[in-house]
């Protein structure tokens, strides 16, 4: 790698303070916030499109990372990997949380009467679930949903716009299973399939 800067007119002391570091710190950044993201995934059930990142992240650190490592001859370098590091952490949950993968459960809590609320979230398509309870002074209602993480700030937005005290917590769920197919009680995925299958077949 060296000798390639070198046959470009470039000096050793620039390669070892300048072009190496930065390399280092780039692709430190890369693999990492590969690395980030590809956790996240596997924490939201998603093996697939995990298993190729890793794929990604491990090529990355064997074919740049560890042949970089040969040349350096400052401490700069050591800075700048761990520079790298922490950069494509924060890079990596930045890009997460912007693709909002995954589902997760919200929970609402008011004190105040939310049929009003209740009645507007029939017409979306946010399911839920309300019940009464007990707090520590006095009565309240709760509202669970499970929602895709991307709906979480609409969702939010729709409580306090009734509610603008309420409290409400975000869990992360790995999996939620399908609603039931009102009309015949079959999952409406299961029916699907079935039905697939069978115009499938009459057309062979």
């Amino acid at each position: 790698m060296q000798a390639f800067f070198e046959n470009l007119g470039v000096s050793e002391n620039l390669f070892q303070w300048l072009i190496l570091p930065l390399i280092v710190f780039l692709a430190r950044i890369t693999d990492v916030s590969i690395g980030t993201i590809r956790i996240l995934l596997m924490m939201n059930g998603r093996k697939y499109i995990a298993t190729f990142l890793g794929f990604c992240e491990s090529l990355i650190w064997l074919t740049v990372i560890a042949s970089i490592f040969k040349y350096v001859k400052t401490p700069f370098a050591y800075i700048a990997y761990a520079g790298g590091y922490a950069t494509g952490t924060f890079i990596g949950m930045t890009l997460e949380n912007k693709l909002a993968v995954g589902k997760v459960i919200v929970r609402f809590i008011t004190r105040q009467d939310a049929t009003a609320l209740l009645d507007y979230l029939r017409t979306t398509r946010f399911g839920f679930t309300s019940l009464q309870a007990e707090g520590h002074k006095g009565n309240v209602n709760l509202i669970f949903s499970v929602i895709e993480r991307k709906d979480l700030k609409e969702l939010v937005e729709i409580v306090r716009s009734y509610h603008p005290k309420a409290f409400y917590s975000v869990e992360a769920t790995k999996y939620a299973s399908e609603p039931p197919n009102e009309e015949t009680d079959v999952p409406a995925k299961k029916w699907f399939l079935w039905g697939f299958g069978k115009d499938f077949f009459k057309k062979v």
